[in-house]
């Protein structure tokens, strides 16, 4: 079984900075591409950022030149460095792993179990 725990997340003044982390832990070959998505009260979740095992990198507008994601694939976690925290970007944020090799030929998608940042104004 694979799971996905996430840390990083809690309160912050607007103009501050969180870092978020995930790790994947199990019977894993590989991982291609790992993500993280969030989710306000009211909305529907949303992509946040997404990094493929090569590197690249795809943002959502509303963060791009405040966020940045990376991974160590050797420890099969990825982070989120925020920066310039508003109170828009409150919301639970989840990470996802795509397209997870647990076996010769099955591939399967992992969600963590998200975690709560909140920005004060």
């Amino acid at each position: 079984q694979v799971q996905l725990v996430e840390s990083g997340g809690g309160l912050v003044q607007a103009g501050g900075s969180l870092r978020l982390s995930c790790a994947a832990s199990g019977r894993i070959f590989s991982i291609n591409d790992m993500g993280w998505y969030r989710q306000a009260p009211g909305k529907q979740r949303e992509l946040v950022a997404v990094i493929t095992t090569g590197g690249s990198t795809n943002y959502a507008d509303s963060v791009k030149g405040r966020f940045a994601i990376s991974r160590d694939n050797a420890k099969n976690t990825v982070y989120l460095q925020m920066m310039s925290l508003n109170p828009e970007d409150t919301a639970v944020y989840y990470c996802n792993a795509d397209r997870v090799q647990v076996g010769l030929s099955t591939w399967r998608n992992y969600w963590g179990q998200g975690t709560q940042v909140t920005v004060s104004s």
